[in-house]
């Protein structure tokens, strides 16, 4: 059974190396090693110690996971041969993932052992002078996930190898501190060879030797400056309906947030409508205001908290795209949707009618045309565009020869089919009612105010026109506006 052996070849200088690991060192006729770049090496190679490097799989390779990889394959596959000494800078179990890997994939003829030396993060925290009771956060250079980044927490960023991971590290943390936000590059803390120096941001790619030496720290962000934050958000919502909060925040209810979930929703169409981005970006926060005010509320009440509900989405979005979180395949978007509606249906109670679960209290014309798709999927729909113009034109007589009997129950009844037809036909060339109409009062809006600026303009009042005379104003208003 083959053996490796893990050496940590500690932070600093071969003084530092605990006389065991040197005695086993010196002994051994040649060691693998992670890297050439480190001042103990350079000390164990004057004293005649002959170090093997994987530093040329580096070179060879574009992606650092595979760079790791290819150098724990090799090291199981030299283990098979013979028992094997391998270093590495610092504590093996400290931002070293070639370790990792060997951990993970250990095999039934391989066993692996570990005798560490001195991290690196203990002589790091003393140079840039943090107390970790203080909260810090250690992440890989190479691989830095901007989402798990806690900015209210010391961070240190290690394995900035080079200009290009510096580059990385740097964009990524732009998207969320300022450009000249002061960082500070540490180099070989606790060695000889130490250095540090505190730059702009901006500057952190520019101007300093790289190494794999190198460490970023990035002192923690103030509170006040992470407002584009989620968990800034909801602190700030669970204040305003906290003690000594808003007492209009703190008096609502889900019942009295309806109308504006309503309101807002429809401001975010009218900005979609407009074209206008920063007015959609202001809107969208105000509906994701609105959920967030329901979730305190349902957290006030012990009911449900924000989590709850983003895991119900989330899990929702995955257990609904297998071809995309699982091995489904899907060729089109109709394929998709087809998926979505059978596993929606996976686990419910069988339903007597397929109009069950339609919710009743969407707005009529939305609800008209969701009770037409539900029918649609059971094959109760035309086809072809000319039957259901036809049928618009049927209910339309109809309601005028209800008029003209003068029987408003029954005018009221035609024209609700009127409507409904019209809902169909617009489901059928793929529109929105509910948008269409809205656009459309968007648009009679703007049209009668400018009516109503022509007026003013000279000098009449609008109630002294007749109507002929303001259609005048409004044709002319229309073909300017074309």
């Amino acid at each position: 059974m083959g053996h490796i052996h893990i050496v940590g070849l500690g932070a600093g200088t071969i003084d530092q190396l605990p006389l065991g690991i040197y005695r086993q060192l010196i002994k051994q006729e040649n060691v693998l090693t992670r890297t050439l770049d480190h001042p103990v090496i350079h000390d164990l190679q004057a004293e005649g110690v002959t170090f093997s490097s994987y530093d040329e799989v580096y070179e060879a390779n574009d992606q650092f996971a595979s760079v790791y990889e290819t150098i724990a394959e090799d090291l199981i596959k030299q283990a098979r041969q013979k028992d094997i000494i391998y270093t590495v800078p610092g504590h093996p179990m400290v931002a070293e993932k070639t370790v990792q890997l060997l951990l993970e994939t250990e095999q039934d003829d391989i066993t692996v052992s570990i005798e560490g030396g001195q991290s690196f993060i203990d002589p790091l925290l003393t140079a840039v002078n943090v107390d970790p009771i203080e909260g810090f956060q250690l992440l890989d250079g190479t691989a830095l996930d901007r989402h798990v980044i806690q900015y209210e927490q010391h961070l240190l960023i290690s394995q900035v190898f080079d200009t290009v991971t510096a580059s990385d590290v740097k964009l990524t943390l732009m998207e969320d501190l300022p450009h000249d936000y002061p960082i500070t590059i540490v180099h070989a803390a606790g060695s000889d060879q130490a250095w540090q120096r505190t730059v702009p941001l901006y500057e952190l790619d520019r101007n300093f030797p790289v190494s794999n030496l190198i460490t970023v720290y990035v002192p923690p962000q103030p509170r006040d400056q992470l407002h584009h934050t989620f968990t800034a958000l909801r602190e700030v919502i669970a204040r305003l309906r906290g003690p000594g909060g808003c007492p209009w925040d703190q008096k609502q209810t889900h019942e009295s947030l309806r109308p504006y979930l309503i309101e807002e929703a429809y401001e975010v169409i009218e900005a979609i409508d407009q074209q206008d981005d920063d007015h959609l970006a202001e809107e969208l926060g105000d509906v994701l205001l609105q959920v967030m005010l329901h979730s305190q509320i349902g957290e006030d009440h012990g009911y449900f908290t924000v989590d709850d509900v983003i895991q119900n989405v989330t899990d929702k979005m995955v257990e609904r795209h297998p071809h995309v979180f699982g091995d489904e395949n899907v060729d089109s978007a109709d394929d998709v949707k087809r998926n979505w509606e059978e596993i929606k249906q996976q686990g419910r109670p069988k339903q007597e009618s397929v109009l069950d679960d339609v919710n009743e209290s969407l707005p009529r014309l939305l609800l008209a045309k969701e009770i037409q798709k539900k029918v649609a999927k059971v094959g109760f729909d035309w086809k072809e565009a000319q039957p259901v113009v036809a049928k618009v034109y049927e209910e339309l007589k109809e309601f005028e020869e209800a008029v003209a009997n003068e029987t408003s129950d029954e005018a009221e009844l035609e024209l609700g089919d009127v409507l409904f037809s019209l809902v169909n036909l617009a489901r059928y060339y793929r529109i929105d009612p509910e948008v269409a109409l809205n656009r459309t009062c968007d648009k009679f809006t703007q049209r009668f105010q400018s009516v109503e600026k022509r007026v003013n303009e000279s000098n009449q009042a609008i109630t002294d026109l007749s109507l002929e005379e303001l259609e005048e104003y409004w044709q002319e208003i229309k073909r300017n506006q074309q």
